[in-house]
């Protein structure tokens, strides 16, 4: 029979309806994680920050049900953790995990005594032309040492931990995400790690003296495809106005709330609440770490909210990082510092965030220059008027100049926001409770 050309195009319009309803269906099952109800399964949505780009972030959105469990235990995480090496994994938080339960106490080396500690190695016996040697510090070391291994938890790669409901945490535990890929941590409270054994360093803070603690609630470190979502950092029960002071200096027993170094890379941190803490959020730890930070440290920070922190929200070397949307708020109260850190060859881009500002804390506090890099910061709002925040920095610091362009224009933008909006959407939504 011969064919009509008119029988043809239908067959030829069949034809690529077909291969449409394919390729359709295929997008959707790629995508289908992105969009599940399970906020386990969920991925970083395409085109979220820096942490969808190249394979994305799915975390332990593929994994079987022999890879699902329910922790309710520090240990219980730790094991869950370790069972299946880097088979993707979903582990569910339920209650709170303490890994500090039996106190400090029982970390100590036999033989450490802290009062002999502060006897010592006080500046008036010991003076600060030196740093601390001895038998008290070889105890407080051994001590230290004892302490870490059983605070820390090593993330593998494709592992999705998630929060059940609005009161899932850990407390006193640092979660490792150490030279790994694809790492998802969701809907946590996660209450900053009390170092038991903070060393005292008489040559430093130009030798005055500071006690130097370890331990964040969580480092990224030389890790790749990381989601940082809806999870709320803070001190918790111990904030530094708690903490005591030895040889007029603040015992320090915390770190940082976040850090994401060593080359860590392809990373976004979205809908987090960061509160009452001081060294908040660290992007690259040192300048001279060109060998493994440079072209890397690419890492997105939308629709975070930063409460009560003193500085680093965050501190930028090396790498490319997109702030926007985020809301600060700031007390009379606390010891602010700045906001944003201007890095060791850091190309930062801030815009459209909210600070909330109370009398006497000035915008040009918000950028802080600790190296000559470039930075962009456009549609920023101040107490709800937009506020150009190079420009209010260099007119009150003009020996200290920050260039405007940081070089680079962000596209990974899923949702922006009028900067107005932000306190009543971020401060509600920002933190544990609101995952999925």
């Amino acid at each position: 029979m011969t064919r009509t050309p008119q029988r043809r195009s239908h067959r030829v319009a069949a034809t690529a309806a077909c291969a449409a309803l394919v390729l359709a269906l295929t997008a959707t099952a790629g995508t289908a994680h992105a969009h599940s109800r399970d906020p386990g399964r969920q991925s970083l949505p395409a085109g979220d920050g820096w942490g969808s780009t190249g394979s994305g972030t799915t975390g332990g959105a593929r994994a079987d049900a022999a890879h699902v469990s329910t922790v309710t235990t520090w240990d219980g995480l730790k094991a869950a953790l370790r069972e299946g090496g880097d088979s993707p994994k979903i582990i569910r938080v339920r209650g709170t995990l303490n890994a500090t339960a039996d106190g400090c106490a029982a970390f100590a080396a036999e033989g450490y005594d802290f009062a002999r500690y502060l006897a010592d190695y006080d500046p008036a016996v010991w003076g600060h032309d030196k740093p601390v040697s001895g038998p008290q510090e070889d105890l407080r070391a051994a001590s230290a040492a004892r302490q870490k291994p059983a605070i820390t938890a090593d993330v593998p790669s494709n592992t999705t931990i998630v929060g059940v409901g609005a009161h899932a945490g850990i407390v006193g535990g640092s979660l490792q995400i150490k030279g790994v890929d694809n790492v998802i941590v969701r809907n946590l409270t996660l209450e900053s790690p009390l170092d038991c054994f903070p060393q005292w360093d008489p040559t430093d803070d130009n030798r005055t003296g500071a006690w130097n603690s370890e331990y964040d609630s969580a480092v990224v470190h030389g890790s790749t495809h990381v989601w940082m979502d809806h999870n709320t950092f803070t001190d918790g029960a111990h904030p530094d106005s708690t903490l005591p002071t030895y040889f007029g200096k603040i015992y320090e027993q915390h770190d940082g709330e976040l850090d994401i170094v060593k080359g860590a890379d392809r990373v976004t941190v979205s809908w987090n609440a960061f509160r009452e803490h001081d060294k908040t959020l660290m992007i690259g730890n040192s300048d001279g770490a060109a060998a493994t930070d440079a072209g890397r440290l690419k890492v997105t920070l939308h629709h975070n909210l930063f409460a009560g922190i003193v500085e680093r929200a965050p501190r930028v070397r090396f790498g490319q990082v997109d702030a926007y949307n985020n809301l600060y708020r700031v007390t009379k109260e606390q010891k602010y510092q700045y906001a944003f850190g201007i890095g060791y060859q850091s190309q930062l881009v801030a815009e459209k965030n909210a600070f909330v500002l109370p009398d006497g804390v000035s915008a040009a506090n918000i950028l802080k220059k600790w190296s000559d890099a470039p930075v962009t910061a456009d549609g920023n709002y101040v107490n709800g008027r937009v506020v150009d925040l190079i420009a209010v920095h260099n007119a009150q610091s003009p020996g200290d100049v920050l260039r405007s362009g940081a070089g680079w224009t962000p596209t990974l933008r899923a949702r922006v926001d009028d900067p107005r909006v932000l306190p009543g959407l971020v401060g509600r939504r920002a933190g544990a409770g609101g995952a999925g």
